[in-house]
């Protein structure tokens, strides 16, 4: 049978859009060498650590927690559960009752979010307007023994509003202070036709790191 691949990863470009805050950096792209003068062809890349499709690692926001580089692969690559959250309200928050409902019987250990927010990217309600889970929901999936949430929007926690999220981001605390690392702006999960699926996230190993780009994708049985 063959197996079917959907790359859920934004393309890496110049001019991206990035979270609007002084500490995330713009992208840059700069070519070095060219064919016809050094005869090949290089870059310079300048990128930030939670730029476009990302993963989060708990050293982002728990002081001492773990780095990218000391990441499992085996937490990163597996099994894993889309909920479909297609039906939630601009800035909605979702509950342990939702949660329950969209998990039902499956697996827990790897989470996709589907919101189709990927839709919105490259506009400020991208940021402003996304759904979100309670803190309670947050915990409620640590718990059960969540290892790795990912999610096509830019975060779980409520929607930035020009000064920080909610009260300073609570569930990127709870979810990376348990060992549940984060990925974020996932792209085409509308592509995905089952439920369960193989999720493989392979972020760039660098040390010390807080967090990290990503090639993610899916494979479909």
């Amino acid at each position: 049978m063959t197996r079917r691949i959907i790359d859920l990863t934004f393309t890496i470009h110049e001019g991206m859009q990035t979270f609007p805050v002084h500490w995330q950096p713009a992208v840059e792209i700069t070519q070095l060498g060219r064919h016809g003068q050094e005869d090949r062809e290089t870059r310079k890349i300048v990128i930030g650590t939670h730029t476009g499709t990302h993963m989060d690692a708990p050293s982002h926001f728990i002081p001492g927690g773990e780095t990218v580089e000391n990441i499992p692969l085996d937490q990163l690559i597996g099994p894993a559960t889309i909920l479909d959250f297609t039906w939630a309200e601009e800035k909605q928050e979702l509950g342990i009752d939702d949660l329950k409902k969209a998990i039902g019987d499956s697996p827990m250990e790897r989470l996709v979010f589907r919101f189709d927010w990927s839709d919105h990217y490259g506009t400020l309600k991208y940021y402003q307007e996304h759904p979100f889970i309670s803190e309670d929901a947050a915990q409620w999936l640590v718990d059960r023994g969540c290892r790795v949430v990912a999610m096509d929007s830019p975060q779980l926690d409520a929607p930035y509003n020009g000064r920080g999220s909610g009260n300073d981001s609570p569930c990127h605390k709870i979810l990376l202070g348990n060992g549940c690392v984060k990925v974020e702006y996932l792209t085409n999960l509308k592509e995905i036709g089952q439920k369960e699926i193989e999720l493989v996230v392979a972020p760039l190993k660098i040390a010390e790191g807080d967090g990290a780009p990503v090639r993610c994708f899916a494979i479909e049985d």
